[in-house]
């Protein structure tokens, strides 16, 4: 279970750290070009980095509930892994796609290894 928990918690810190890189260094275009879209997004992605933490934080601690929270967390994960490639896939970035490829593996080895 350590080893999911710490799955969770960096990939969780990984997304808050990503926005706010983007946020910081104007890498955002969408906030001028449709800021309620992109504002829900995030959102949607700091729920999802704060379940992440949340879970994984209580994985280390075997609290009763964060199994439960860390499969409600890995859902939205998966969610969010499978439609945000389309983003950079649209642009020729296919790196990325990589990346949520690995994403996706390691959090269905994490699911395995907490059961």
């Amino acid at each position: 279970m350590k080893i999911a928990a710490i799955y969770a918690i960096l990939i969780g810190v990984g997304m808050i750290a990503q926005w706010m890189m983007s946020y910081v260094n104007k890498q955002i275009p969408e906030l001028k070009t449709e800021p309620i879209r992109i504002w829900f997004h995030i959102a949607a992605e700091m729920v999802t980095a704060i379940c992440l933490l949340v879970s994984g934080i209580g994985l280390f601690t075997s609290a009763s509930w964060s199994i439960y929270l860390f499969l409600i967390a890995m859902g939205m994960l998966f969610y969010t892994a499978i439609v945000s490639p389309g983003y950079f896939a649209q642009q020729g970035k296919w790196g990325w796609l990589v990346m949520f490829s690995a994403i996706i593996i390691m959090g269905i080895t994490s699911i395995v290894l907490v059961f």
